[in-house]
């Protein structure tokens, strides 16, 4: 089997005879319900193929489509002239590159219904509502429109200094306009992106298109379904489970922790990452492909601003403005970061229509907050290395080098990053550093502020052969963490546990920013042989 990494081009995936998930009936649909539309999706996840797709629907290519669902629904196959914008591959923080390329292509398409260059008389704009008109005339059909990351130029400069955002929203309203001017000479518009602005919007301009990123209709129309996985990749799946010495069941449920968790509408479909699961079915490995592929500049700028704790973000009901429309605005991220994937829909709650959000499945949540680690705790540091070393001291009942790491990781934090004026503030600093160091190394059950019968036990972290309990204290003393453990019965429910437990206390001083007392009491349990 065929598997089409990081091939966007339909026409090669069919001649070439790469594996292809037919969803030509929802392109069917979607060319002949409405006509001007908008798809977010995060990266990686076929918006490109879905456009290539489109682009040879509407090029009359019916020899491509043979033997798919669209071959049996249409009937007419009509040739429309095609305008295709990919924003993909240029780089925008240069001045001028969007310009450019804009018009480039404006004046390819001008040579190629003969019409005049007019830059001087024109703007962009209406030069290309005259090759809209100039294109309908000429060939008698209505023209299609697609554009391929719509939003690149203006993600390319978020957060900067560079004053090219406005720029860019500007050129690009200038750009889109042309949809309202010539709507009676469009048959098709398709803008597809990562992200839909609100108050930097490009689409003020000219009708707005229907938004179907959270349609029901079109949910599945990029990724893979759990059909599809078992209809498709039966074979693969076969192969390694072969490899990791599984079932097949249970490597249907290791590939669903790892790549699947998306949902984009209220019917709660499940939607695999089809780059991860292409790539772990190719090397018969589940590794982070989608995150290993490059976590976005932009994403990286705006969480640089980011002071949120992850554990209070995600796993909370959010009502759809909240996390829809982004506003440009560095203190509310939480519609950046779940339209660029790294956050998903859970669960919707009907009566109150707010929507679950959390982390889609392992792959992202792991490297997600190992990039947020890297470049909130310790930009200059590598934090792979650390992990590991953390892992073997809990793995070998090593308290004492728990303290030296956690000592360590802690001081190499800068001044500038700690410091808080405000009591409050400091607190949920090393609340937040604590969290996030454990979701690091969270290969072993781990629970953070673990609700009991008696209250909320900071962590709690489990390996096959130690429990730890962890209680911290902010510029407190290592003594009030472990009376707390022992008045509020956090070890109760590990009394007739047969792994050794760790009971440490510790605190957390604000003045150096790292650990300042630190005491471990160790319960080892009786065995006996009969």
């Amino acid at each position: 089997m065929k598997y089409p990494i990081g091939i966007q081009s339909f026409e090669q995936i069919i001649e070439d005879g790469y594996v292809y998930i037919d969803k030509t009936d929802l392109v069917y649909k979607l060319t002949h319900e409405g006509k001007i539309y908008f798809l977010s999706r995060p990266r990686r996840f076929g918006k490109s193929l879905l456009v290539s797709t489109l682009k040879n629907y509407y090029l009359g290519h019916k020899e491509l489509f043979k033997g798919l669902k669209i071959d049996i629904l249409e009937k007419d196959w009509n040739v429309h002239p095609v305008f295709h914008v990919d924003f993909n591959g240029a780089n925008f923080t240069v001045p001028g590159e969007l310009e450019q390329k804009i018009r480039y292509h404006v004046s390819e398409w001008e040579k190629r219904y003969g019409l005049p260059c007019r830059k001087d008389e024109l703007g962009i704009g209406d030069r290309f509502a005259e090759v809209l008109r100039a294109a309908h005339e000429q060939t008698g059909r209505r023209a299609v429109v697609l554009i391929d990351e719509y939003d690149k130029p203006i993600l390319d400069v978020l957060d900067t200094d560079s004053g090219l955002k406005d720029r860019h929203r500007n050129v690009l309203k200038g750009f889109y306009s042309v949809f309202k001017v010539a709507d009676s000479h469009l048959q098709f518009v398709l803008l597809t992106g990562v992200t839909k602005f609100s108050q930097v919007s490009v689409f003020s301009g000219f009708n707005q298109p229907d938004d179907i990123s959270m349609d029901g209709r079109y949910e599945t129309l990029c990724g893979i379904t759990q059909d599809e996985l078992r209809t498709y990749f039966s074979e693969p799946v076969r192969d390694m489970a072969s490899v990791y010495h599984c079932t097949e069941e249970e490597m249907m449920q290791r590939l669903k922790g790892q790549y699947d968790g998306y949902h984009f509408s209220d019917n709660m479909t499940d939607v695999y990452n089809p780059f991860s699961l292409l790539n772990a079915f190719n090397k018969k490995s589940i590794r982070d492909y989608w995150f290993s592929s490059g976590t976005p500049t932009y994403l990286i700028r705006l969480l640089a601003h980011f002071r949120e704790n992850m554990n209070e973000l995600t796993g909370k009901y959010y009502r759809t403005e909240e996390f829809i429309d982004y506003k440009a605005d560095v203190e509310q991220p939480l519609p950046m970061i779940y339209q660029s994937g790294y956050l998903t829909i859970k669960d919707y709650d009907m009566r109150r229509n707010t929507f679950l959000l959390d982390f889609p499945n392992n792959e992202v949540k792991n490297g997600f907050l190992t990039a947020i680690a890297t470049s909130y705790l310790q930009p200059k540091k590598r934090v792979e290395g650390w992990i590991f070393d953390m892992l073997d001291a809990l793995e070998a009942g090593e308290p004492d080098t728990l303290r030296t790491l956690f000592t360590s990781f802690l001081s190499s934090i800068p001044y500038t990053m700690r410091r808080k004026d405000d009591e409050r503030e400091r607190e949920r600093y090393f609340q937040y550093t604590f969290y996030l160091i454990l979701r690091l190394i969270s290969v072993y059950t781990v629970y953070v502020e673990k609700q009991q019968s008696h209250g909320r036990v900071d962590c709690v972290f489990e390996t096959p052969q130690y429990v730890y309990i962890f209680e911290f204290k902010l510029d407190g003393t290592a003594d009030e963490a472990l009376r707390q453990i022992e008045e509020k019965g956090y070890a109760l429910e590990y009394v007739s546990d047969a792994r050794t437990l760790y009971k440490i206390g510790a605190s957390f001083s604000s003045e150096t920013g790292t650990i300042g007392e630190w005491k471990c009491i160790e319960l080892q349990r009786l065995t006996t042989n009969n």
